[in-house]
């Protein structure tokens, strides 16, 4: 909470924001078991606190939860784990500088590490408990994981194993029917018939072993309650259909139709790699774990995405502390640690085989050829339960070798909390200018367009803050935000006409088409209706181009003007009078952005400089480096 982001960061969310205030729905699958999360504890205490406060806050408690329940599973594991070591490996795992990061903000991850921890520790009893209650609640909690977030089935595995493992030798029984529940999770979340197949042959498999050892009425009774709470869990996604035929503020898809709704749960909008061919190649994906790795326990030694020695030797001293901890800890609850095994290998090497990564976008600088294809962003969110499992084995590991040198737990627990000290300068989403960056970008941008105008947005980060802004905020909800990467879809296309008649009536709910050439047919259609067109500076120049001749620049934003394009002529006229007006409130505050792995806070900053630079060109001094920065050519 001490490092908790004071109101909006960027990338999702700002949509994840927007969407529990509007009971909407995000970019899919949807999450809508997050969004409803959301909305409900922002009810209670939104008015209290910020409302972007309150739904970051679900995120710190969530994380907080899952430290708390890895500790309690580790405690309970055995009489023989050390005192105090449960509580070192909570402390490491937390202050793992992924983990933490998605702790600080409005993101699903934090709440999905927590789906995962409350699996675990649900597997934990399962294995222990007479009857099948616990079994019963542990699958609920894994199929759970499709309207929450399908990266809590990571954990499954590891949730089987827990399961298998009881008193009295390998129960199989139980182990299929988690094995069948988490392939129905999976088909259901990937929409994909053969895997929920396979996932009730599993079932009705399980259910025979059952019958064999407990009875035929007992077995049947266990596989009904298993079915049981599988739809329940299933249900939730059923609010996205509900909700979306009344059209809120976000709607993502529009998964108003069934089909609708299943494309939206596949993720049909976007282009998701098969296992095979690989995107790159396989040194290359495990080359991007290990980068990440090295972010983990001493991102404050070196926060950029270069390795920096003191950086590396402490990754390198956390790698000692874990491989001795897991040994440790097989010494002392085999059952436990072969679970946390399991959780590292699906976390790492089982997460970057399945999601088949193209390069990380600062991977291989100077190796990789020019046109080698590269991820949007960096993916080190996508294996925070590997680095999870590799924390919580280095918190123990540092209890292990206090004792090992006759220290005291205490000191175990003071090496374990380490990673806090050596993460936090690097981590806190408190430091300005990054703390108010994106939602100064947001309000800059709209107050920077005309009134009633229509505005075209580059992407996510220059869509979702803007979205925050208008509806949890309330500013300048006058102004229509055209997204243009969005504009082949289907759906947007449909959500355009719907909303300001902005396109003409569409045959084709399909993604498909060019974005350029149909934003050309909105920026037609806004000037016949009137209303002023604006394009974002963070848009290519190219692309405004294509969109216009003749532009009057802010510094924001570039606006269409139409006198001058019917009168044939073309090229930027800088308005010297509202750029001025635009860069104080704008300037930067605090000691300028630091050093990060993420080069958003860096790119954002650069252009709210861009109303100075464009009052700067207007008299007759242009910068090449500017000029390319502010997209004025």
């Amino acid at each position: 909470m001490a490092t908790l982001a004071p109101g909006v960061t960027f990338w999702d969310a700002g949509e994840f924001i927007a969407a529990s205030h509007a009971l909407g729905i995000p970019h899919p699958p949807g999450t809508p078991l997050f969004v409803l999360l959301l909305h409900s504890w922002a009810s209670l205490v939104g008015h209290v606190v910020p409302y972007a406060v309150a739904t970051n806050l679900v995120s710190a408690l969530s994380t907080a939860g899952a430290a708390g329940l890895a500790a309690w599973i580790i405690a309970n594991g055995s009489a023989a784990v050390p005192a105090g070591a449960a509580m070192a490996a909570a402390l490491t795992a937390g202050a793992m500088s992924t983990v933490w990061l998605n702790a600080t903000e409005t993101e699903v991850y934090a709440a999905s590490l927590l789906l995962a921890m409350v699996t675990l520790a649900a597997a934990a009893r399962a294995c222990r408990e007479p009857g099948v209650r616990w079994l019963v609640l542990t699958a609920y909690l894994v199929v759970l994981a499709v309207p929450l977030h399908l990266s809590a089935l990571v954990a499954t595995p590891a949730a089987i194993v827990l399961v298998a493992q009881r008193d009295d030798g390998v129960d199989f029984a139980r182990a299929v029917v988690l094995a069948g529940v988490w392939a129905v999770a999976i088909g259901a979340g990937l929409v994909r018939a053969p895997v929920v197949v396979a996932g009730v042959i599993l079932l009705a498999a399980a259910a025979a072993l059952l019958a064999r050892r407990e009875g035929v009425r007992r077995a049947a009774a266990a596989t009904a309650a298993v079915v049981g709470v599988c739809a329940v869990a299933l249900s939730a996604v059923a609010f996205m259909l509900v909700r979306a035929r009344l059209d809120p503020f976000i709607n993502q898809g529009n998964p108003s139709t069934w089909p609708a709704l299943l494309d939206a749960v596949a993720r049909r909008q976007y282009d998701v790699a098969p296992l095979w061919p690989r995107q790159a190649p396989a040194w290359l994906q495990l080359a991007n774990v290990g980068q990440y790795a090295d972010w983990q326990v001493g991102l404050g030694l070196g926060a950029t995405v270069l390795p920096s020695v003191g950086r590396t030797l402490a990754t390198v001293a956390f790698l000692a502390l874990g491989v001795f901890g897991a040994a440790r800890h097989r010494q002392a609850d085999r059952r436990t640690w072969r679970a946390l095994l399991t959780l590292l290998v699906c976390g790492t090497l089982g997460v970057a085989a399945y999601l088949n990564l193209k390069a990380g976008p600062s991977l291989g600088a100077g190796v990789l050829p020019a046109t080698a294809v590269h991820e949007a962003r960096e993916r080190d969110y996508f294996f925070s339960l590997g680095f999870w499992a590799w924390g919580l084995w280095a918190g123990y590991g540092a209890v292990a070798l206090a004792r090992r040198f006759r220290f005291g737990a205490a000191t175990g627990v003071a090496l374990a909390s380490v990673p806090i000290v050596l993460n936090w300068s690097a981590v806190t989403r408190r430091h300005e200018p990054e703390a108010s960056l994106p939602a100064r970008w947001a309000t800059g941008i709209l107050h920077a367009t005309p009134p009633n105008g229509v505005l075209l947005a580059a992407g996510d980060n220059d869509t979702y803050p803007l979205w925050y802004a208008q509806e949890v905020l309330g500013i300048r909800r006058d102004v229509r935000l055209v997204t243009l990467p969005l504009m082949p879809a289907g759906w947007y296309r449909a959500e355009l006409r719907r909303r300001g008649r902005l396109l003409p009536a569409l045959a084709v709910t399909s993604w498909g088409g060019d974005d350029l050439s149909e934003a050309a047919i909105v920026v037609q259609r806004a000037v016949a209706q009137g209303r002023p067109v604006a394009v974002s500076v963070a848009v290519a120049a190219a692309d405004r181009e294509a969109l216009g001749r003749a532009w009057i620049a802010n510094g924001l934003v570039f606006v269409l003007d139409t006198a001058a394009e019917r009168a044939g002529a073309s090229g930027i006229t800088v308005d010297t009078t509202a750029a001025l007006a635009l860069a104080p409130p704008l300037a930067t505050v605090g000691v300028g952005v630091r050093p990060s792995t993420d080069a958003a806070d860096g790119y954002f900053d650069a252009l709210l400089g861009c109303p100075r630079y464009a009052v700067v060109r207007a008299r007759g001094r242009p910068s090449e480096s500017l000029d390319s920065l502010c997209n004025f050519r």
